[in-house]
């Protein structure tokens, strides 16, 4: 898919059935409703992302995934980023990531950090690729499966030469 396919832009509460419907289809353990609304709208720091794509079988722009992340003085954290399963490995996980650091930078942060699942190859990969390092791990630290979180850092936070040109960046809590 063509990056400028992909349209990143901030969610409203008008697609929180599709973002729902992406975090129950990605995950074991999913945020329910009531989580993600509140980050949608309730967290101040919350910066909450969605990545439209063309729908292969409709040619329509879809919600292919969504990225939540919080801006909290000099720290971006990576809380929640799904993609559903028929638009990975096309650079739309990328391009979220890339926003989300490009708006932490904009806003003063100098680091970024994360945890991931210790199976989740995919996502580790992606992160390491784009300037994250391994820095420790949480043991038991997931629940179904139970399993330890590996923990990612960005110091200093920078946007990755996989980003590409920074395009229109999106701000704001959205």
């Amino acid at each position: 898919m063509p990056p400028d396919s992909v349209i990143i832009e901030p969610a409203t509460a008008e697609v929180l059935d599709e973002v729902l419907a992406i975090e129950q289809a990605c995950f074991s353990a999913p945020w329910t409703r009531k989580m993600l609304a509140a980050e949608l709208s309730g967290n101040q720091f919350a910066h909450f992302l969605i990545a439209k794509c063309p729908d292969p079988r409709s040619g329509s722009l879809a919600v292919a995934g969504y990225f939540c992340f919080w801006v909290v003085f000099e720290e971006v954290r990576l809380m929640n980023l799904a993609v559903l399963a028929p638009f990975r490995r096309q650079g739309v996980a990328t391009r979220l990531v890339c926003t989300a650091l490009r708006t932490g930078l904009q806003r003063g942060a100098s680091r970024a950090m994360l945890e991931v699942r210790a199976s989740n190859q995919e996502a580790r990969s992606l992160y390491e690729r784009l300037g994250f390092r391994q820095t420790a791990t949480r043991a038991r630290y997931y629940v179904n499966p139970e399993e330890d979180a590996v923990l990612m850092e960005m110091a200093p936070l920078q946007v990755s030469a996989l980003c590409g040109q920074p395009g229109a960046s999106v701000s704001g809590n959205g």
